[in-house]
């Protein structure tokens, strides 16, 4: 039997537990906000918000043995904080996800796409997401969510997140999981006023769903989220996993993404939680803070299974104190990474494409950027064969 070969940097004296329990807190700079948004706006269960997001995430280091994102569904969640969605509606727009991307992903049909997909069209993507993440960051540091309660003015804000930023460049590996520890300490200070600490889990009440719950899920939530969360959560982040850890990802398929987020999806409809995806921005998370194996997933997986069983009860007011500019600084880094990954175009055009995708789709709509990409990309291809 041939000798399974172990890549330099999983072998390597440095690539340590330590490291890889560094990279699984890395995304929670997207996952906290979203999550305590829909806890105390919205009425959901945290029990019910944190365990199909662990499960998902035990479930993706079984399936892919890399680290695969999880994430909130970020334009149906901000949609649903906005309008201020109940939990049945919340609930059928997750369950009708779920159905769409199990269909997909059953097909095959988004393999097929996948190999024909332009990279250029998949960078400029990648570069709204990480444009995107950035302008969460200033948003989390210039007009805190209101649900929030630890918050600095707003200078204040903005130099202790570019000074966390800095010091998470320069040492990702080593102190972001001593920072997260941290801010979990500032967190409870802050939120000592609420009482003692609460145990066990919260309440789950099953959602009651109706025909006229599904259409307005369908209409308020899922439309404007299907082609996101496509080019996203599927192509992206499948083309990410190749370029970051080459043939160790080749379990990491668009269909098999879009099963897998398919399949969180109808859970989260099932018990009322937040809607969940395999965000490509939260793979360059977890790549950029030593995120390299399955191991990465594991451990925030089993972390927030826990923290939903255990403290589900009081967690929704301890993470309302989590520090923002921590959160903040790990979208910036996050985001940083994902755009990096522009770095393999090359050509005018395919750059040219790649940043009217990006910041046409942070600037607007991601779904329509990417179909001026794609026909831009089309009518370069024919104006090159009429010159041949």
């Amino acid at each position: 039997m041939a000798a399974v070969t172990v890549p330099a940097d999983v072998r390597s004296p440095t690539w340590t537990w330590w490291r890889e329990a560094s990279a699984s807190v890395a995304d929670l700079g997207v996952l906290v906000p979203i999550a305590v948004a829909l806890i105390v706006g919205n009425g959901l269960s945290a029990t019910a918000v944190l365990l199909p997001a662990g499960l998902t995430y035990l479930a993706a280091a079984w399936l892919y043995r890399v680290p695969v994102a999880v994430q909130p569904l970020k334009a149906f969640g901000a949609v649903a904080i906005a309008a201020g969605a109940g939990v049945e509606t919340i609930a059928a727009g997750a369950l009708l996800m779920g159905v769409v991307f199990l269909a997909l992903g059953g097909t095959g049909v988004l393999d097929r796409l996948a190999r024909v997909f332009p990279v250029a069209v998949t960078r400029g993507v990648q570069l709204a997401v990480g444009l995107t993440f950035a302008r969460i960051a200033w948003g989390l540091v210039t007009g805190p969510p209101a649900a929030f309660q630890a918050t600095l003015a707003p200078a204040l804000a903005l130099a202790v997140m570019v000074g966390l930023t800095v010091v998470l460049l320069r040492w990702p590996g080593r102190l972001v999981l001593v920072v997260v520890a941290a801010g979990m300490v500032v967190a409870a200070v802050v939120t000592r006023g609420a009482g003692a600490p609460v145990w066990g889990p919260s309440a789950v009440a099953l959602p009651h769903i109706d025909l006229a719950t599904l259409a307005a899920a369908a209409t308020l939530l899922v439309l404007p989220q299907v082609p996101l969360t496509l080019t996203n959560s599927c192509l992206a982040p499948a083309d990410a996993a190749r370029a970051y850890f080459g043939p160790r990802a080749a379990a990491v398929t668009p269909s098999r993404l879009a099963l897998s987020l398919g399949a969180a999806n109808v859970l989260v409809g099932a018990v009322g939680g937040m809607p969940l995806c395999h965000g490509a921005g939260g793979m360059s998370a977890h790549h950029s803070f030593g995120g390299r194996t399955g191991r990465t997933p594991a451990l925030i997986g089993g972390a927030l299974v826990v923290g939903a069983v255990a403290g589900g009860a009081g967690l929704a007011t301890l993470l309302s104190g989590f520090p923002l500019p921590l959160l903040a600084a790990l979208l910036v880094v996050a985001g940083l990474t994902h755009v990096l990954l522009l770095r393999d175009l090359r050509g005018a055009t395919s750059w040219s494409i790649a940043v009217g995708v990006g910041v046409l789709g942070f600037a607007t709509n991601l779904g329509w950027a990417v179909l001026a990409g794609l026909v831009a990309h089309v009518a370069v291809a024919r104006l090159r064969r009429g010159e041949r």
